[in-house]
């Protein structure tokens, strides 16, 4: 389990536009509405690797600690399977709050730099952006040279087995309309 630091924080140092903020995103209405029953931090299969409970991302967001959460790991590890959603009884969407924080770390680069997930999803919204839709062979080189080398060779076998079974094409695979879903996402502020 990663190690907390914990330190003091006065009033003057949270954001408190930042609750808000989040609580404005599609599916995290109900930020507020949290009564910290537990319930999604006892039934997440991850939450004995997080740094922080999911319970307790659900109260420092709402308290505006928002440097904490967003560079915390636990934003990171959701394995979005929805269990805490599903029995929440106060109806938070917990796992539209962890995407919602994942996308706001992200916007501020507020990430670790090596760790795979926001690599992967910055490669694939930049290949869907480019060409219409994700390559996974493109995806998964540009994860491992944003990641580590060594990586790559080690899993060299898995590659070239999918390489070889068609699974996993070199080629670019594009859409005709790739213009118009650039202009979508340029619409939608999504520039990355």
């Amino acid at each position: 389990m990663a190690q907390i630091q914990r330190t003091i924080k006065y009033e003057a140092e949270l954001d408190k536009r930042f609750p808000r903020e989040i609580a404005a995103i599609p599916g995290c209405e109900n930020l507020y509405d949290c009564i910290q029953c537990g319930n999604c931090s006892g039934i997440c299969p991850l939450s004995i690797y997080m740094d922080y409970t999911p319970r307790r991302i659900i109260a420092m967001t709402r308290e505006g600690f928002k440097k904490e959460v967003l560079s915390s790991l636990t934003i990171w590890l959701c394995a979005s399977c929805y269990a805490c959603t599903v029995n929440c009884p106060a109806g938070i969407k917990i796992t539209d709050v962890m995407y919602a924080l994942k996308r706001r770390a992200i916007e501020e680069k507020v990430y670790p730099r090596r760790f795979p997930i926001p690599v992967l999803a910055h490669a694939f919204f930049n290949m869907v952006r480019s060409y219409g839709r994700s390559t996974e062979s493109r995806v998964v080189l540009s994860l491992w040279l944003r990641t580590g080398l060594l990586k790559l060779f080690r899993h060299a076998p898995l590659g070239w087995a999918l390489l070889r079974k068609g699974r996993m094409p070199l080629r670019q695979e594009q859409i005709q309309g790739k213009k118009e879903i650039a202009a979508i996402m340029a619409a939608l502020g999504r520039e990355a």
